[in-house]
């Protein structure tokens, strides 16, 4: 299922409670709301030993003859201690994150996207978008700054909101326009909304391009990934070269081994190679985020 989509202005923290509720969210958005939380009511908790206190109090104010202000000063200290206990070690309420994420979904509104924003061909392409994007900030080429991963996290959420705000249009545009088609077109109607079509279809095309070239370089940071493993399995084998050079100078065996083990170094040249044309390819392929060139 894909995640809910977020405006990269949305600051982190909402914005990651916003992407891990959509169902509470899909709810809020079908007019359900949390009741709102009643401040005056005593937690039920704090109810048995404040009047257990209290009747002590007043007890030990019959016996002694102290006076009773003096003791409900006690009373009200000892009450607020035992609230700020209670209210630090008592786990948050589900009814409470739901009341929050209540409140952060109203203050912004329009600023995230949810499943029912996306018509089924726009939720594909999104699914998409999202796995791609996945795939290139966990990519072990990413986490180690070889594609410039602070870039990365801005401009591909960045990117990831764009493509689904048009998706959404167009979702919406394809819902407006499937109701004006329903139930047959007289000729000069369906003359008069092939243009709209055509509008609609290259702007879909459009997108799709967007999400395709996204595709694109989730593959090359993909291929960069690969050779960056077998490079690592590689110096790996070369480190322990000299171990096999001294059995087989020891065995007599070196007119059979010599070929063989000078491939590997050249294996390793090639995959250091490999691994420097699959980064640059990676490189260029993220350009299309910048937009054209500037004159």
């Amino acid at each position: 299922m894909q995640r809910v989509v977020v405006d990269p202005e949305v600051p982190a923290d909402v914005a990651e409670l916003l992407r891990r509720n959509g169902p509470l969210l899909s709810r809020f958005r079908a007019g359900w709301s949390p009741e709102p939380e009643d401040a005056s009511r005593l937690p039920a908790a704090l109810v048995a030993p404040l009047g257990v206190t209290a009747a002590l109090a007043a007890a030990f104010t019959a016996l002694t003859g102290i006076p009773m202000g003096f003791l409900l000063v006690l009373l009200a200290v000892y009450a607020t201690i035992l609230t700020c206990v209670y209210i630090g070690r008592k786990p948050a309420p589900y009814d409470a994150v739901e009341r929050v994420l209540h409140r952060h979904s109203q203050r912004y509104r329009g600023g995230y996207l949810i499943l029912e924003d996306f018509d089924y061909g726009a939720r594909d392409l999104l699914g998409r978008v999202q796995r791609a994007i996945d795939s290139i900030l966990g990519s072990r080429v990413n986490t180690m700054g070889m594609l410039d991963s602070v870039r990365n996290s801005v401009m591909l959420p960045a990117e990831e909101w764009e493509i689904a705000r048009l998706l959404t249009k167009l979702s919406a545009l394809r819902a407006k326009h499937g109701n004006l088609a329903r139930g047959g077109r007289a000729p000069e109607v369906a003359a008069a909304m092939a243009p709209l079509e055509r509008a609609l279809a290259a702007s879909e095309a459009a997108v799709v391009a967007r999400v395709e070239a996204l595709e694109r370089y989730a593959r090359h940071v993909s291929n960069a990934d690969r050779a960056l493993r077998s490079q690592g399995q590689i110096d790996a084998l070369l480190a322990h070269l000299p171990e096999y050079e001294q059995l087989v100078a020891e065995t007599g065996a070196a007119r059979f081994s010599a070929p063989e083990i000078g491939h590997l170094s050249e294996d390793a040249a090639q995959l250091q190679r490999a691994l420097r044309d699959s980064v640059r390819s990676a490189h260029e392929a993220f350009r299309y985020l910048d937009g054209p060139p500037r004159g």
